[in-house]
């Protein structure tokens, strides 16, 4: 079976870190530009943060950048996003993306979800509930 899986959420104090990953199963992420997104019920979907398929370019959004950082590691065929600093705004589901075709918006790297365009050999997590809360 293809798919994708996040793990490694959890409840965090405000000002504290938390790892997620992105495993797959059935395929190599090798292959793939990874993204990170949440969304927060009643809000539209967030792109966070991206990673080229060899890990030399990496983009993130301005609401995560500074706190977050992606990275990957082929050999474990995993993406992780590493988030500190963490605030009460950052609750809610972590989704990963494995993507391809990568493109340049004002030389800035992003994949192809980031401005809506899906394409059916893209891979979705069913996502992971982080919660920052004292």
């Amino acid at each position: 079976q293809l798919q994708l899986v996040e793990s490694g959420g959890g409840l965090v104090q405000p000002g504290g870190s938390l790892r997620i990953s992105c495993a797959a199963s059935g395929f190599t992420l090798e292959d793939y530009d990874i993204g990170w997104f949440r969304q927060a019920p009643g809000k539209a979907r967030e792109g966070l943060s991206c990673i080229s398929s060899s890990g030399g370019s990496t983009s993130y959004a301005p609401s995560v950048k500074g706190r977050f950082t992606i990275s990957r590691d082929n050999a474990k065929n995993a993406v992780y996003l590493h988030m500190s600093t963490l605030k009460l705004e950052d609750t809610t589901v972590y989704y990963c993306s494995a993507e391809k075709s990568p493109v340049y918006v004002q030389g800035m790297y992003i994949i192809p979800s980031w401005i809506g365009v899906v394409h059916p050999g893209y891979y979705w997590g069913r996502g992971i509930q982080d919660t920052a809360s004292s």
